[in-house]
């Protein structure tokens, strides 16, 4: 209703006017209402302003007509409407009408057509159309000349926009000579304190940034700023368009931290001024996102790009180009951190728009191609990035010239592609051509110049000629250091490429310290995007820098087979390993736990969890059938990361153990090894995974590096068919062994034997890597009949050996897993408090479930089909009939009796009391037990995309959770009733859950006050193994969920055997006071012991992890 009065209000004066026109007076209204809207405009009122633009029209076109200045007038101002809407084919159009009605009405020196003819120059510009721009400008300024004269303000602006598109299209020297000039006349005409002058100022600041000379840039951007301050205040908008310029300037100059403090103070004011929903706040809050993103603080530069793309789309919508270049920034950021999922549909969308709003033959659609095939490079997807490199170059030499920074940056781009690819004749070429240009426009100070340097150097390595390599890096980590700073990744890149020339030079008293200093900045910036970045976004960045870490692992191999020294490099890559093994579970265990969480904190918790349980519920139904994942998922990833953000000192947690540290908590007789496994690059690279072992010894001397033996030669053992499991089990620990491959013994522990006996070792802490995760060290035969080398050594296994140097810096270290001296004192000895599983049953009894969960007062906490329900699979698919485990009942009872005879707080869940609702209820309304023993059977299906050890492949009908892409979907264990769920596909009637309990549940779990998990079930210990990370299965969802210690399976192990076992473990640690770990072990050797269970099919299926 508003709306209508508004406009009434101007059309009532107008349509009561007498039948004669008075020409003047119409002249005068069109005047006054384009006056308005031009206020409008100024408000960003876009809408408001072609409203009354369109009642002067209106009024124009009925009093005056169409071939009438007061028409033209109104032409030119919807224009400018258009413009600062950047929709330019409007805008064009309605320019190209005012001039038209001018030329024809008031001639062509008039001024009114000659800004026509200029503002239609300035949309063909900004459209990218320099050729249609050119000869508008020239007519323009020759009109001027001729009619004004070379010393009129109006001459100045004709000179300023030519000076603007020489600048855009890189002649850097002619956009130099027309500032200067039109500065000069508006020094001479207007004097220094007029607006203009400081717009003149401003432009030669910003035209000298780019071309690398700081000092002169720096002076004009002061200038122009003091001006714009004294002439309006701190608080007027054109006074901080000249501070985040100088702002930008300390950006590119590499002074961040004044960068910094201009850029915030210009957020501030424009907050303040103009409110947090402005455009140009959002310009501000871009401006800062690209300095943190230049710095490498992305978790400072997401936010803020974020922030920027809500208030664009909403102040300015979907398709404006703001929205776009906050897309694209942010997809840059993502593309930086290896999050190529996220950036790709960002650079899409931008892409999109640029081009629906400036077309295809504009230097923002050049950079949009380039920036995608950035990423495209980056994931090796060669073929995707090449004729986005192409068609980036062919826009940008057609309408920039080949004489632009950015026509030199597509050619550097297209030259690492080529390099990349193996093509080093292409690559050669666009180097030098990219580093001429570069220098010629940018000088020898600027960051893209010592990004040719790099390439160029890197084409010469390659090709063997170090000495011409060598200045060419020296150069660039000297520009990048003084413009970046020692904390840029850039620098740190220098410095990697500079120790990788020194290393093939043999020149290593050089290439290690810069290794090491290469080393130390890789982690500071893993460790950094743990403070803003989610579990999976975490995971994919760290892939980022696997490379490097097979780098240093190949140059130790390269060294000892040419038996050169090894010099610091063990050290480095025990540091490296004791830092990368499990950092990603390292951090969700953090988050995981949130000690005395605030309100706040708690809040968005509950909410990721929340998310997190109906993603659950999604990810159990085939792709299909699922709905609104998407969503669920930005919002758990969107909270998690907020959580991280909020964690005080999360990030800080997560601290560097170095190997001195290590070998300091070990005593005498005590050894410490990570192994480690790596792709080889040397000589060239290969698809060859080394297996080698870091030994540290106790008393402070390096690390020994120790290679082991090649994974395919694992693999010929692991995976080796051998009938039935127990006869491929005594085969596969036996040494030698009767087919004449190498034993386990001979790939894994013969290479390290002779420097253990040497230094008396007898106690062995151990992390292991790949492959030796679904192994059991102790069970391997030592190469005498029926010795193992359990009989040899005292082998404890651990998630990562910087657990040594961290309990001996908390001041205990903890008996569960380090028996040894008496100083070792335990943080458990027995345990506070208990929850058995046993003997379940697996059938359904809906009514003694329903018993069973109102005895325990527990409830689904999602009764969507419960949490991974499994009401979309077919009844031949659920053929599997899981038999009751009476041995499991046998070892509760037996285990609760135990316990309860030690006044120790027990709860039993037999039976159908065994319930998927009951296991959750555990550490929701006070803290978890000390213990939590669970007898049942485990489940782990293989990655279905894996297919290297799979004798056929699955197909699309099997059930969710053998082909889940979650691979915490495909490991879990079977609770009461769960056989009725796999059978009928959906849980018991009554809204009970289906029995199913997976390992990603289990994660969402606190289990923070337990200090042991007993997981008597068959396979519990199997997952999908990645990287340094280990297994992804139960073992790791216990440990998120704050478990400390997991006992768990690596095998099924028959129901007896694992009866005897627990019995035993059990008997020794509560009865006879035994510490955990040595509990567990002499039990081990009773059973192996026992007539008829010698075979480690038998004995060797349980594990002990911390």
């Amino acid at each position: 209703m508003a709306r209508f009065l508004f406009l009434g209000f101007f059309l009532l004066p107008f349509f009561s006017a007498a039948q004669v026109v008075d020409t003047a007076m119409v002249q005068k209204q069109v005047d006054s209402l384009i006056e308005i809207s031009r206020n409008l405009i100024g408000k960003r009122e876009f809408d408001k302003a072609l409203e009354v633009n369109a009642v002067a029209e209106q009024t124009a076109l009925e009093k005056l007509g169409r071939e009438s200045g007061a028409y033209g007038s109104c032409c030119f101002n919807r224009g400018r409407v258009n413009y600062f809407k950047r929709e330019y084919p409007e805008a064009e159009k309605w320019y190209l009408e005012s001039k038209v009605i001018r030329e024809k009405v008031l001639g062509k020196e008039h001024p009114d057509y000659v800004k026509s003819l200029t503002n239609l120059g300035i949309v063909y510009m900004d459209m990218g159309n320099y050729e249609k721009a050119e000869p508008i400008f020239l007519e323009s300024k020759a009109i001027r000349e001729k009619v004004l004269g070379k010393e009129h303000p109006d001459y100045a602006i004709s000179l300023h926009v030519l000076g603007n598109l020489s600048f855009v299209m890189g002649n850097h020297e002619k956009a130099e000579q027309l500032y200067l000039e039109a500065k000069a006349i508006r020094e001479k005409v207007l004097g220094k304190e007029h607006p203009e002058y400081a717009v003149s100022l401003m432009n030669l600041g910003g035209l000298y940034r780019d071309m690398g000379n700081y000092e002169k840039a720096e002076s004009f951007l002061l200038e122009s700023k003091a001006i714009w301050e004294k002439l309006v205040g701190k608080q007027h908008p054109d006074y901080v368009k000249s501070l985040n310029n100088l702002g930008v300037l300390y950006k590119n100059m590499g002074n961040y931290e004044k960068a910094e403090l201009i850029l915030l103070e210009s957020k501030a004011i424009r907050e303040k001024v103009l409110g947090k929903q402005h455009p140009d706040y959002a310009f501000s809050l871009n401006s800062l996102g690209n300095l943190y993103s230049m710095m490498g603080k992305y978790e400072k530069a997401e936010p803020l790009y974020l922030e920027s793309i809500a208030i664009r789309e909403k102040v300015l919508g979907k398709e404006h180009l703001e929205y776009a270049f906050s897309l694209m920034n942010l997809g840059n950021l993502y593309s930086t951190i290896g999050n190529y999922e996220k950036a790709e549909p960002l650079y899409f969308e931008a892409i999109a728009i640029k081009e629906k709003v400036l077309g295809k033959e504009h230097p923002e659609h050049a950079a949009s191609l380039h920036n995608l095939g950035n990423m495209y490079w980056a994931m090796g997807n060669y073929e995707k990035a090449e004729p986005l490199y192409l068609g980036a170059i062919t826009i940008s030499e057609k309408v920039l010239g080949k004489e632009h920074p950015d026509y030199a940056d597509n050619l550097r781009s297209l030259g690492a592609l080529y390099f990349a690819m193996g093509n080093y004749e292409k690559a050669k070429p666009l180097y030098l051509e990219s580093k001429a240009i570069s220098e010629k426009a940018l000088g020898k100070e600027h960051p893209h110049y010592a990004g040719s340097l790099i390439n160029l150097g890197n084409f010469y390595c390659r090709m063997g000629y170090f000495d011409k390599a060598e200045p060419l890096y020296l150069e660039a980590k000297t520009i990048q250091e003084k413009v970046l700073g020692k904390v840029h990744p850039d620098y740190a890149n220098s410095m990697h490429i500079l120790a990788n020339l020194y290393e093939n030079q043999h020149r290593f008293s050089e290439s290690e310290p810069l290794l090491d200093e290469y080393f130390i900045l890789s982690r500071t910036e893993q460790t950094k995007s743990a403070a803003f970045l989610s579990i999976n976004e975490l995971a994919n960045y760290t892939v980022t820098f696997r490379e490097s870490g097979d780098n240093l692992l190949s140059k130790i191999l390269s060294r000892q087979v040419k038996k050169e020294r090894t010099g610091i490099l063990p050290g480095l890559i025990y540091d490296h390993a004791l830092f990368q093994k499990g950092f990603l579970l390292s951090a969700a265990v953090r988050l995981n736990a949130l000690p005395n969480a605030s309100p706040e904190i708690t809040e968005i918790n509950n909410r990721l969890k929340g998310y997190r349980r109906r993603l659950a519920a999604e990810y159990s139904k085939p792709i299909t059938g699922r709905k609104n994942v998407a969503e669920l998922e930005e919002k758990a990833n969107v909270a998690e990361k907020e959580l991280s953000r909020r964690v005080e000192g999360y990030a800080e947690a997560i601290r560097q153990v170095k190997w001195q540290e290590v070998s300091a908590a070990l005593q005498p007789g005590e050894s410490a090894i990570e192994f480690v496994h790596f792709r080889v690059n040397f000589p060239e690279q290969t698809d060859s995974t080394m297996y080698s072992a870091l030994v540290t010894l106790p008393g402070g001397h390096a690390p020994y590096f120790i290679p082991l033996c090649e994974e395919r030669q694992l693999d010929a053992l692991v995976y080796k068919s051998e009938g039935a499991r127990h006869n491929y089990l005594q085969n596969l620990y036996a040494s030698p062994r009767a087919d004449g491959l190498p034993s386990l013994y001979q790939l894994l522990w013969s290479p390290i034997e002779k420097l253990l006996y040497d230094q008396g070792i007898k106690t062995v802490y151990y992390a292991p890597t790949g492959l030796l995760h679904r192994l059991n060290l102790d069970a391997i035969g030592a190469g005498k009949s029926g010795v193992r080398l359990a009989d040899s050594y005292h082998l404890v296994p651990m998630g990562s050996t910087r657990l040594l140097a961290e309990n001996s810096k908390a001041g205990t270290i903890a008996e569960e897993t380090m028996p040894g001296a008496a100083t070792r004192h335990s943080a458990l000895r027995t345990p506070h408090s208990a929850i058995v599983y046993g003997g379940i049953r697996y059938e359904m009894d809906s009514s003694a479930i329903t018993l069973a969960n109102e005895k325990n007062n527990a409830n689904p906490q999602d009764t969507t089909g419960g949490l991974f329900s499994f009401a979309h699979m077919t009844e031949d698919q659920r053929g599997e009939n899981w038999d009751y485990l009476p041995g499991t009942e046998k070892e509760a009872r037996y285990l609760n009796s135990l316990l309860t005879g030690q006044g120790i707080k027990t709860n039993l869940q037999l039976g159908y009391e065994a319930t998927e609702e009951s296991f959750k209820q555990i550490g929701q309304n006070g803290p978890s037990p000390s213990l939590l023993h669970i007898g049942t059977h485990g489940f782990f299906f293989p990655d279905p995309q894996d297919t290297t050890h799979r004798r056929a492949s699955l197909s699309d009908e099997e059930p969710v959770f053998k082909i889940s892409e979650y691979s915490m979907i495909r490991s879990g264990l079977k609770l009461a009733g769960s056989r009725y769920a796999w059978k009928n596909g959906h849980p018991l009637p009554g809204g009970h859950e289906d029995g199913i309990l997976t390992a990603y549940e289990v994660s969402q779990m606190n289990l923070s006050n337990t200090q042991l998990v007993v997981l008597s079930a068959c396979e519990t210990g199997l997952g999908d193994i990645r990287g340094n990370e280990g297994v992804y299965g139960l073992q790791r969802a216990f440990r998120i969920a704050g478990a400390k210690n997991v006992l768990m399976s690596l095998w099924k192990v028959p129901d007896d055997a694992t009866e005897k076992l627990m019995t035993r473990f059990y008997h020794n640690w509560l009865i006879e006071k035994k510490p955990l770990q040595e509990s567990f072990e002499a039990a081990q050797l009773w059973l192996r012991r026992q007539a008829g269970f010698e075979n480690p099919y038998y004995w060797a299926g349980f594990v002990l992890v911390k």
